[in-house]
């Protein structure tokens, strides 16, 4: 098994040492490409389950999202995330993700 690939995160200020918009700025910009990092990641492991699904049926699964949801909310609380940030983008970020291994499993199996 390989090694996980390490996403990089350009240095930056600490947020409770920023004095500037602008170093809040760079921060933000920083932890967005890293975001994106990340998210592109987790697209592939929708690809990889478009793939592996042995039908279209197995694609959604409301429980799947529940336990999904629920392990983000008590990892947020341990990062000191609020739930109002954390429960809404996920739950659009798996909205996003379904919708993808959707198009994905039906492109692949046509």
């Amino acid at each position: 098994m390989s090694k996980p690939a390490l996403v990089a995160v350009d240095p930056r200020v600490d947020p409770a040492e920023c004095q500037s918009m602008v170093e809040v700025r760079q921060g933000v910009d920083a932890l967005d490409r890293a975001l994106v990092a990340l998210i592109a990641e987790r697209q592939r492991y929708m690809d990889a389950a478009a793939r592996i699904k042995p039908d279209r049926d197995a694609v959604f699964d409301q429980a799947r999202i529940e336990d999904v949801v629920a392990k983000v909310l008590k990892t947020a609380q341990a990062h000191n995330l609020s739930p109002d940030i954390a429960e809404p983008v996920w739950r659009l970020l798996i909205d996003r993700c379904i919708a993808h291994e959707f198009a994905t499993y039906d492109r692949t199996r046509s």
